[in-house]
């Protein structure tokens, strides 16, 4: 019988990463929607979050009574140096890759569409790469969420660095909502039934 992660969803446990940057001024930036994701699924279990020795904050819940411990996370580093706290995360909690998500913006994609993958190039995002180094490898689970691309020539880093419009704010709660219903997905059901339900 195969006992992967993929075709055997009930083991675990999982880290599941938001990627953003640290502090108020980026809050509510483009960049930091993994943030935003892994701070719902905090709200929806009611858990409130801590400080690790990895670099990061995290909650420590699950899904259900009985169902794998799943770690939420967000590091607490810059954005391109996400790959130190994500891998010492991995180590603490005994993980193999395989059982990591990252949530992360992807420009490649509409505003509020989601994509997911396993492993793969890491698309000019800096975080990703940070990661992959980090970890040795790409073979770990990412979730798109999707930001669209900057409106005419406007500078890729000026418009990933800036608040959600006012279009998209009123869309950005559901949009939330689906990554972390997407994540919870991943963990429950598998990638193939995952990517089924949200692409």
């Amino acid at each position: 019988m195969n006992t992967t992660a993929e075709s055997n969803p009930t083991t675990g446990p999982w880290l599941v990463v938001g990627l953003g940057n640290p502090g108020d001024q980026y809050a509510g930036t483009r960049h930091n929607i993994g943030h935003m994701v892994v701070d719902e699924l905090a709200s929806r279990h009611g858990e409130r979050w801590s400080r690790h020795k990895a670099g990061a904050a995290v909650v420590e819940t699950r899904l259900r009574p009985g169902a794998p411990k799943i770690v939420l996370a967000k590091p607490a580093s810059y954005m391109n140096l996400s790959g130190k706290p994500v891998s010492a995360l991995v180590r603490f909690f005994s993980l193999t890759p395989e059982h990591l998500i990252v949530v992360h913006d992807e420009l490649d994609i509409d505003f509020d569409t989601i994509r997911l993958k396993r492993g793969g190039g890491e698309g000019g995002h800096n975080g990703l790469k940070s990661i992959s180094q980090s970890l040795g490898t790409r073979d770990y689970v990412r979730v798109r969420a999707g930001i669209g691309r900057p409106p005419g020539r406007m500078d890729v880093a000026d418009y990933v660095l800036r608040p959600f419009g006012t279009t998209e704010r009123k869309e950005l709660p559901l949009h939330l909502d689906r990554c972390a219903d997407a994540v919870e997905s991943l963990i429950e059901d598998g990638m193939a039934a995952a990517q089924n339900r949200f692409h």
